[in-house]
């Protein structure tokens, strides 16, 4: 893993390689073993790198690398798991010289000097962002892995372009004025992330997974082309959609133990990510089938017991006979993890298992470089509650008429604060039981809506946004909404579709990718492995989700490895106490937040009714917590970058690109 860089500009050569060096700098956490810098000085050219050394640790993995030919230079983030079986095809096909050395990056430039771009990249197994300057056509070529593991920015300069890993290598051109996006503000507000259609400023694209960006010396838009996406992956697998589940279910293994088999290939040392639920505990059961020695796994719990999967994992592990490590989170860490997000996460970011996941990725990085995870499995197999429930929800909702739905929905909202309240007797019940009480935040979050949700894509916005009229806490903006994109699904599986190329690279690969990159550590998961993910879409609907309840599948191919009763509990997630964090140690940092009325001011945000909504919470007569936190974390994010970035002088001052 590692940090990639970049700029096309008139500058001279030494300007060109000093700027490059800075913005390299800014990307040291995700690649602290070794800097390269390579210069075209005719073409105006210079491509950075970071490395994180995992395969071929000597000098001859280094980058940028240029291929034998001398036409191609590339620098490369990210992993080719099957890059030995392309390398023994390789020297099959070509008369090639010695290799250099064993790294995966040396197997993809000679694929692509023998097979062309975009063919070696199909045919390579792995997640991976790349710049690739092509000498001969003076072009420089963009991509990311399928699914959008791996990040890549590219902006516009007055003079040509910049690229890097992450916002802060941009930021570091002299002379980019970076303005704040109020769209991509807005869109922040209603998802907790910034959509991948957007980025928080103006100027500044994200490379679209599965497609090749290009762009030339000259000031004409980026040329972009698809190589292999997800809705490729997801026809693939219709196209193969079997009704024998034994069948799928054998393909399913079999796939999952090759992908995990490759996923363990590594110079250095390697572990896992366990959770005890069904996703990490597979994959945690792979490795252990498959490695002679004791897996190191890694979990993270909570003082309060609602919240604390880390039990199930430490049972989990004591069946595998992993080598287990638990860490237990306290409100004090928190604090401690919180005042570094907005470095870590360089777009506003409020997804707030995002304070588990960084400090897991700290402690475990104290043992290995390379962890696996389970990220994925739900999205591709089925594993939210909502993928169930929303369906069934819908097909209630279209047989009461609008006007109904709305008056119904209206008593519910006055009288939910008052029974799913800190003190309310719902909640009491839930937690004297132990259950889940997000059950409890979701109910109250839909009564105000039981009038508007009448399709699918109704229904998504429902489930994908966490403030629903952003519109209503700031000033000069229009509703912002994630596109709908069209897929051969229907139910269930069309909502599974759309957080696959929404919601799983825009919020959960972002937060596992910033989190373990701030700590050096590089995460892999075998989930979203293409073959894995044609593979699912080849089963049909029931090997998902079967009886009320998601993965069915994958719960089949486990309960040959562990048994059923050390993973069947309701699906908790990797939540935090975040209301009662907020009521507690958190309140004074979120306060002095509030009370800046300059955040406010750059934002465009009303203070009176954001602060109402603190107010409330803090009274227990609602549970603002998920609200709050996505506006602390744009506050925080703006506290830490406000020197970085011009605001519009109106709203309607925006860029297309934004």
């Amino acid at each position: 893993m590692c940090g990639i860089c970049g700029i096309v500009s008139k500058a001279s050569a030494e300007t060109l390689a000093e700027t490059v060096d800075n913005m390299a700098n800014t990307l040291r956490h995700r690649g602290p073993d070794a800097a390269g810098i390579w210069v075209d000085r005719e073409a105006g050219v210079a491509i950075g790198h970071r490395r994180l050394s995992i395969l071929d640790l000597s000098p001859a993995g280094a980058q940028p690398m240029i291929s034998t030919c001398e036409r191609y230079v590339i620098a490369f983030n990210g992993e080719i798991y099957n890059h030995l079986d392309l390398r023994a095809d390789l020297d099959q096909r070509t008369i090639a010289s010695a290799w250099r050395g064993n790294s995966d990056t040396e197997t993809l430039l000679a694929a692509i000097v023998h097979w062309g771009l975009r063919e070696a990249v199909h045919r390579a197994h792995g997640m991976f962002a790349l710049a690739l300057w092509d000498r001969q056509e003076k072009r420089l070529h963009f991509m990311r892995d399928r699914m959008g593991e791996k990040p890549l920015y590219l902006a516009r300069l007055s003079d040509g372009w910049a690229f890097g890993s992450e916002l802060k290598a941009i930021l570091a051109v002299p002379g980019f004025e970076a303005r704040l996006c109020r769209d991509a503000v807005a869109a922040f507000l209603a998802y907790g992330y910034v959509p991948e259609t957007h980025c928080i400023f103006e100027g500044i694209q994200k490379i679209s997974p599965g497609c090749v960006t290009s762009v030339s010396l000259e000031a004409s838009p980026p040329e972009i082309q698809d190589y292999e996406t997800f809705q490729d992956l997801l026809e693939n697998g219709l196209r193969r959609r079997t009704v024998q589940l034994e069948n799928g279910l054998e393909r399913l293994e079999e796939v999952l133990r090759t992908v995990v088999e490759e996923q363990m290939l590594s110079d250095v040392p390697l572990g896992c990510f366990l959770s005890g639920g069904v996703d990490s505990s597979l994959v945690a059961a792979l490795m252990q089938r498959r490695s002679a020695q004791p897996v190191r796994t890694f979990a993270i719990g909570f003082s309060e017991a609602r919240f604390n999967e880390a039990p199930h994992a430490a049972a989990v592990a004591q069946h595998l006979g992993t080598d287990h490590t638990e860490f237990i989170l306290s409100e004090q860490d928190a604090l401690g993890v919180i005042t570094t997000l907005p470095e870590i996460y360089d777009e506003p970011f409020a997804d707030s298992s995002q304070i588990p996941t960084v400090l897991l990725c700290r402690e475990a990085r104290k043992v290995v470089t390379v962890a696996l995870t389970g990220d994925g499995g739900d999205e591709v197999f089925g594993g939210y509650n909502r993928y169930v429930f929303g369906p069934q929800l819908l097909s209630r909702l279209q047989r009461v008429p609008r006007g109904l739905r709305r008056s119904a929905g209206q008593i519910v909202s006055a009288v939910a604060p008052k029974i799913t309240s800190e003190d309310g007797w719902l909640r009491r019940v839930a937690s004297r039981m132990q259950l889940p009480v997000t059950a409890l935040d979701k109910a109250a979050k839909l009564s105000p809506h039981l009038g508007d949700i009448d399709d699918l894509p109704a229904l998504y916005q429902f489930f994908t946004r966490g403030i629903h009229d952003p519109e209503h806490l700031m000033s000069g903006t229009t509703a912002v909404t994630i596109p709908e994109i069209s897929f051969p699904l229907k139910g269930a599986e069309w909502l599974m579709a759309m957080d696959t190329v929404t919601y799983l690279p825009g919020d959960i690969l972002v937060k596992v990718d910033r989190a373990a990159m701030a700590a050096s550590l590089e995460t892999r998961a075998p989930f979203l492995d293409s073959r894995v993910i044609t593979a699912a879409w080849g089963l049909p609907p029931e090997a998902k989700m079967a009886n009320g309840i998601g993965k069915h599948v994958l719960r089949s191919i486990l309960d040959r490895h562990v048994p059923r009763d050390l993973i069947e509990r309701p699906k908790q997630g990797f939540a935090v106490p975040l209301d009662r964090w907020l009521r507690g140690d958190l309140r004074d940092w979120a306060e002095e937040l509030l009370s800046d009325d300059t955040l406010f001011g750059l934002a465009g945000l009303k203070p009176i009714p954001v602060r109402e909504l603190w107010t409330c919470h803090q009274a227990g007569s609602v549970n603002n917590g998920t609200k709050l936190w996505t506006i602390l974390m744009l506050l925080a994010w703006l506290n830490q970058y406000r020197h970085h970035f011009v605001v519009p002088q109106s709203a309607d001052t925006r860029l297309s690109a934004c």
